[in-house]
């Protein structure tokens, strides 16, 4: 089994800390398929050390994640160099990968050890959807936050029932329902995360609250982390992730009305860096004057 460079791995024996960093910088730490699956094989060896007690989740050169990417979107549901998968994916193969996307959710949602988020920069779609699935976040204040491919790929996408559990559902409907990009600043009274500070100060606050983690009784910690499972479960959580992936993989299938924006179509004409900057402009509304 490869290794996949993009995913750093380290840890730090003497603090039972280990750490994973998502190592793709120059498209902002974007992750395709085989990152992903890299990452949930470091998970799993997390998991199985009892020597660890907890994982620090961040990214390289300061950004999290802007989540899944978005230049090779059908290559999550076949190989990028099979012309045949260029083609829109059937909804059969859309659920048979979108059931092992949630999958991989929800295995870190109830992850059996403490999970610390070190965000700063951007933290999009599944890049935020990881953020807020950590136990403990840390976030730069000027952090870029949100689900804009909603606008090209629908409201019901992502791990919906987490949305409105970690956001509240005024903010859940406003991110899903518009796209908006807000920053981490917008919602710090919120107490969405743990702790929001300055950009400089984001490694060693996320820093500071693994090492107060790790000083807990490691068997305690994997007892209380199935209990908040228990918890989360009997708040209608057990079925989520089932009706995650099926709105995901229906959702994703959109038929688009003359004059709605069709990024997948727009894309394939002038290319993706124009078409993100055709979305926004077709997405922006300018604020009304204050009278």
């Amino acid at each position: 089994m490869t290794t996949d460079d993009r995913v750093r791995y380290e840890v730090d024996d003497d603090n039972r800390i280990a750490t994973i960093t998502l190592n793709n910088p120059t498209q902002r730490n974007v992750y395709d398929a085989p990152m992903r699956e890299t990452l949930a094989r470091y998970l799993d060896t997390v998991a199985e050390d009892d020597d660890i007690t907890v994982v620090v989740l961040r990214g390289a050169e300061g950004v999290f994640s802007t989540g899944a990417d978005m230049n090779n979107a059908y290559g999550w549901y076949g190989d990028k160099a099979d012309k045949e998968q260029r083609r829109r994916p059937s909804q059969r193969r859309r659920l048979t990968v979108d059931r092992k996307t949630f999958g991989f959710y929800h295995n870190l949602m109830g992850f059996p050890k403490v999970t610390v988020g070190e965000i700063s920069g951007y933290a999009l779609g599944g890049g935020f959807e990881m953020a807020l699935m950590t136990d403990i976040s840390v976030i730069a204040r000027d952090t870029r936050i949100g689900m804009p491919a909603t606008r090209f790929l629908g409201p019901a996408l992502g791990s919906l029932h987490m949305f409105f559990h970690r956001l509240g559902p005024v903010l859940a409907r406003r991110l899903l329902l518009t796209g908006d990009i807000i920053t981490a600043a917008d919602v710090e009274h919120l107490g969405v995360f743990t702790e929001t500070c300055e950009p400089a100060s984001v490694t060693a606050r996320a820093r500071y609250w693994a090492q107060k983690a790790a000083k807990m009784p490691a068997d305690g910690v994997v007892i209380a982390k199935e209990a908040f499972r228990l918890v989360e479960q009997s708040q209608a959580y057990q079925g989520e992730e089932v009706c995650s992936y099926l709105f995901h993989a229906y959702g994703t299938n959109l038929q688009f009305a003359p004059g709605e924006f069709n990024f997948v179509k727009t894309r394939a004409q002038v290319g993706t860096k124009e078409a993100f900057r055709l979305r926004d402009e077709h997405f922006h509304v300018p604020e009304p004057e204050v009278p």
